[in-house]
């Protein structure tokens, strides 16, 4: 076991955590999750990471690195009007439909067969409301918000994975130390799960259930099965589909939304400066499972600390960390000029955040995508 192993396992960990536990807490926020709840989702989370991670990466000796679906995150913050019970019978739904992908070819075939370019601007859609806020955050609070936006530039020229943890640093630093906001008492509550009963409520699974499930196959499991071949490894896909859906679905009664497979992070794992001998990077695994074991546990400090910082630092923070993931939606939406417009009515409708029937916009985005697409299939037909 290599001090690199160590430090890349850990660095990776690090990473996932600060740049996206504010998405995490805005997502939990929107379903209306007690502190207890979120507390254990996210501590059920990062065990159901942990899990993943280190009996993937030792059963098929190649370095596997999960992560929870930042993009579904997002698209559960953007959610109104739900219960947390009703949350969780939609994060079951998804869970489900991932493990069920790996059994189910037909399944993955359909999935497969929505142009990439609506795919895309449905994620888009989900993804832009949230970075337009960033602008709003930091007209509220310039003097936190505008040195986060700095520091978050200058670290992404160099090192763009550490960038929204560079920020996250910094608007914490700026929030207790000049006094724009409390350190909080400090406490040190036992982690514990709490089981919550989810309500099957129709309209829900469909608006948010199916988008969740399809967001993260989309815009999580594919690149991070991408990220794996091209650090020259064989993905073990549909292991990857079971383990990550059958996971997603037990720790979802414990509030957690859905984890995947990673990419950002999962690159840091698997490059020659972690281990020189191929072979032996998969023990990366084993040490970035212990490393999101003591982060789920560490939890309920942590999340004291980050729910005492002004409300425009954490609405920054979540800007800053989904401009990657926008800037790629973007690009994918319109690659291909025969979608391009099917693609902009699945991004307005989308991101317009408009229910219908209690079925979030989302789903009515790529709905509207999709006949469009298939209106104009025909003329050209």
């Amino acid at each position: 076991m290599r001090i690199s192993l160590i430090s890349a396992a850990v660095v990776a960990a690090l990473v996932g955590y600060g740049s996206t536990i504010a998405l995490v807490l805005a997502a939990a926020l929107a379903v209306g999750a007690t502190p207890a709840q979120t507390a254990s989702w996210v501590l059920a989370i990062a065990l159901a990471k942990a899990i993943g991670s280190a009996g993937l990466s030792a059963w098929n000796r190649v370095p596997v690195v999960l992560a929870w679906s930042t993009t579904g995150a997002a698209l559960i913050a953007a959610t109104s009007g739900l219960t947390m019970p009703q949350a969780v019978g939609a994060f079951v739904l998804a869970g489900g439909l991932v493990a069920l992908t790996a059994a189910v070819k037909p399944l993955g075939r359909l999935v497969a067969a929505i142009p990439d370019g609506i795919a895309a601007a449905m994620l888009a859609g989900v993804l832009l409301p949230f970075c337009l806020q960033g602008a709003v955050a930091a007209q509220q609070r310039p003097a936190l918000v505008l040195p986060m936006v700095a520091v978050f530039a200058l670290v992404r020229l160099w090192n763009p994975a550490l960038a929204v943890l560079a920020a996250l640093a910094a608007g914490v630093a700026l929030a207790f130390g000049t006094g724009a906001t409390d350190l909080p008492a400090l406490t040190f509550p036992a982690p514990r799960l709490e089981f919550i009963p989810p309500e099957w409520d129709i309209g829900v699974m469909i608006g948010l259930g199916l988008p969740l499930y399809l967001v993260t196959m989309a815009s999580q499991n594919l690149p991070g099965f991408a990220v794996m071949r091209a650090a020259g490894y064989e993905p073990p896909v549909t292991q990857g589909l079971a383990v990550t859906g059958g996971l997603s679905a037990v720790s979802a009664v414990f509030g957690a939304h859905t984890i995947s497979m990673a990419a950002i992070t999962a690159a840091i794992c698997m490059g020659d400066d972690v281990h020189p001998d191929r072979s032996q990077r998969w023990k990366v695994g084993l040490v970035y499972a212990l490393a999101w074991v003591l982060l789920g546990l560490g939890s309920p400090l942590i999340l004291l600390l980050l729910g005492a910082l002004p409300p425009q630092v954490m609405v920054a923070l979540v800007a800053l960390a989904l401009l990657g993931a926008l800037t790629g939606a973007l690009a994918g939406a319109y690659a291909a000029p025969d979608t391009r417009f099917a693609a902009t009515i699945t991004l307005a409708v989308g991101g317009s955040g408009v229910a219908v029937f209690g079925v979030g916009a989302a789903f009515w985005g790529l709905i509207a995508g999709l006949v469009i697409y298939a209106m104009e299939r025909v003329k050209r037909a």
